[in-house]
């Protein structure tokens, strides 16, 4: 009897152990872990994704690793104010109270040191137009900051303040951002200096018309590309830190779509894979070397994947290929569809518009296309915009630094009285424009070499390892000079 009960005991012990075993082992399997069916090209596919507790989202390391590198911008701009004089008014007083009024008004916004010794991105229409741009560290230590250089195509700007061993945040790879991924957002939204909040990743490759309606939409080569979250951004983060779990910079918050100002649950971003590369061109040269594939090109269209039995409505449809571009010397026509770029799939004309800005003009890569059917794969290297210091135009004249440099005119030479010399022959948005030069400057000296032809002043300016300073004449024919920093 006793024998019988110890062994039901031992049963319904066993028994127990054994259930709990499993149950657990089911519970764990079933929270760590979710399988989603996808279609892709009418092929299914499973993705599994990690949803452990250790998975669960802590964004601290994030935002205390973060939140230092992230500066308040505070701007000061000049505008000028021209009063209407009564008729009456101005006939017994003349016109001493119409004259202009100058009147300073501030504004401010956030910025993201990217090197310790002290150069900062931003957002170009945070600056754009200001007199005075101060910084605010975290720790409340403010400098005077000046524009090393701006590109309203993509709405980022660099400056600079004077100071050693400051906190930075590492670059990640925009790349690599999936969609429901967690992001903080930084900056100084309405004032509220260091503020983050926090959000999903809610799409990629995103346009705005209405950002487009901005009054430097006419460039050509304006790009769109935003990263849109739903983490809370308001007047004052722009210039600020999307940044990953990881602590990594993703993105700068740039824009939000709202019919009341305020955060709405859209905000963009511009991905740090444009911005790394157009701040690195504007602290090399204060100018973006901006690369062109050379197409023309549409989205695939339910007609168009008909017609050219396309398996998948990824990717972008060439209109027209134009002669001696990048696209054509490689052998891409109009109506091949291209694919991937450099390996990366491209989903539409922002996802070009994305790849094609992380080049410079000379770089090579890849790209894919599909061709009567077949998938086929050739080699790009791509070209510059006319602007790119040192790039020559059709005419001959060499781009240098914003302006257009050509040798001078045996006639120019005679009415200036010298014997050689490099003339400056248009000035745009670039180091030369902000050094004071004008057109018809006459090249003599650069950096004390002298200079007979712009590929003179070009291979000087190109060895020289952080300054550029130029004498010559003036087309009034008097000497002067002007220099400027490479900022390297």
């Amino acid at each position: 009897m006793k024998k019988g009960f110890i062994t039901v005991l031992l049963c319904v012990l066993l028994s127990a152990i054994t259930a709990y075993g499993v149950v657990v082992k089911t519970h764990v399997q079933d929270a760590s872990s979710r399988s989603a069916a996808i279609s892709e090209g009418g092929a299914v596919q499973y993705r599994t994704v990690n949803l452990s507790q250790s998975e669960y989202p802590d964004f601290t390391y994030a935002a205390e690793s973060a939140v230092d590198a992230v500066v308040y911008v505070e701007v000061t701009v000049v505008t000028q104010n021209q009063y209407q004089m009564d008729p009456f008014f101005r006939f017994f007083f003349g016109d001493q109270y119409s004259q202009p009024q100058s009147r300073e008004q501030k504004g401010s916004g956030s910025g993201v040191i990217i090197r310790p010794d002290g150069y900062i991105v931003t957002n170009n229409h945070v600056v754009n137009g200001a007199s005075k741009v101060k910084i605010v560290l975290n720790n409340n230590k403010s400098y005077d900051a000046t524009v090393v250089g701006t590109d309203p195509d993509t709405d980022v700007a660099v400056v600079k303040i004077d100071a050693e061993g400051l906190p930075t945040i590492p670059f990640g790879d925009s790349d690599n951002l999936r969609l429901g991924e967690w992001v903080l957002a930084i900056g100084s939204p309405l004032n509220l200096r260091s503020t983050i909040t926090a959000g999903i990743v809610s799409a990629k490759g995103r346009s705005m018309a209405a950002y487009g309606s901005r009054e430097d939409a006419q460039n050509s080569y304006k790009i769109e590309s935003f990263i849109q979250t739903d983490a809370a951004v308001n007047p004052g983060n722009s210039g600020g830190a999307l940044v990953n779990k990881e602590g990594e910079l993703v993105g700068i918050n740039t824009a939000i779509i709202s019919q009341t100002g305020s955060y709405s649950g859209y905000s963009f971003a511009v991905p740090v894979n444009i911005v790394k590369k157009v701040v690195g061109d504007l602290i090399e040269g204060g100018v973006v070397r901006r690369a062109l594939l050379g197409i023309v090109m549409q989205p695939i269209s339910d007609e168009i994947a008909k017609e050219l039995k396309l398996s998948s409505m990824n990717g972008v449809y060439i209109n027209e290929v134009s002669k001696g571009g990048a696209a054509d010397k490689a052998g891409l026509k109009k109506g091949d569809v291209i694919i991937a770029i450099g390996g990366a799939k491209i989903t539409d004309g922002a996802s070009v518009q994305e790849k094609v800005a992380s080049y410079h003009p000379g770089d090579k890569t890849t790209v894919s296309f599909v061709r009567d059917g077949k998938e086929q794969t050739v080699d790009v290297v791509f070209q510059g915009t006319v602007s790119d210091t040192g790039t020559k135009d059709a005419d001959g004249a060499v781009a240098f630094y914003g302006s257009k440099l050509r040798t001078a005119s045996a006639e120019t030479l005679s009415k200036l009285g010298i014997k050689s010399g490099v003339e400056i022959v248009s000035v745009g948005p670039g180091k030369v424009l902000d050094a004071g030069a004008s057109e018809g400057f006459v090249i003599q000296y650069v950096n004390d070499e002298p200079v007979s032809k712009p590929e003179d002043v070009i291979a000087i300016a190109k060895k020289s390892r952080r300054s550029i300073f130029i004498q010559g004449v003036k087309a009034s024919g008097r000497k002067a000079y002007f220099g400027f920093g490479k900022d390297e």
